[in-house]
């Protein structure tokens, strides 16, 4: 399993020969200005929230690529009035079973709409289960003591946490986050791209640390073997 981070909350994942893509938000973000949207793979684009910093380079991407889009109800009805109808709706606590793995939609505590102002649903993460390893991706969300059902119920290896605070939990509360799933693997997302959500790097690094857990700042347009 190999992850690319393209910024912000953006990350494409290629698992069992098939490259899904986490709430693309790329040609707008001026951090990622050397990524080239035109060149990076999707076979499905997995979507957590409305939010135009998760959102903006979906249709682009899809329209170029066939992309199946993973999301709420709400997020897949408004892409088909888009013009995006190869999508596949969920909703919390449901899960499906796709050709590379498991996707479940588990809870996220935020707010989500759409660019025109429609309505979002309700914002969530996804878990997802493949033979390669798991991987939990929380979206933008606060602490919520549901992760904890997580951390019963799954066996996680990556998690993908925000670390940005102000518009989602902070490196303190996302260190609590990954002690509830039971994982000791994090990447840091939601940070830096605007002044609200600008971190001090070694700081996080060493609450993360002192909590035995390990944190990857990944830089945008690199790649790891997971």
């Amino acid at each position: 399993m190999k992850i690319t981070f393209y910024g912000h909350a953006c990350f494409g994942i290629e698992v069992n020969g098939k490259h899904l893509l986490m709430d693309p938000f790329i040609s707008p973000n001026e951090l990622a200005k050397d990524i080239n949207i035109n060149e990076i793979p999707a076979d499905y684009i997995l979507i957590s929230h409305g939010h135009e910093d998760h959102v903006a380079d979906v249709k682009t991407i899809a329209e170029r690529t066939k992309a199946k889009l993973v999301s709420n109800y709400e997020i897949i009805t408004w892409f088909a009035s888009q013009g995006i109808e190869n999508g596949h709706p969920m909703n919390h606590g449901g899960e499906w079973e796709f050709d590379f793995g498991t996707i479940k939609y588990v809870n996220a505590v935020h707010s989500s709409v759409l660019p025109d102002g429609t309505y979002g649903g309700n914002p969530g993460g996804f878990i997802i289960r493949t033979e390669e390893g798991n991987i939990y991706y929380a979206g933008d969300t606060a602490l919520t003591y549901d992760m904890k059902l997580i951390g019963e119920s799954e066996n996680i290896d990556w998690a993908l946490l925000p670390i940005g605070s102000n518009f989602t939990m902070g490196a303190q509360d996302a260190v609590i986050a990954a002690g509830f799933i039971g994982c000791d693997k994090v990447i840091g997302m939601h940070y830096d791209t605007f002044g609200f959500i600008e971190i001090d790097k070694e700081d996080v690094k060493n609450k993360f640390s002192n909590a035995g857990k390990e944190l990857t700042l990944m830089n945008i347009g690199a790649t790891i073997d997971l």
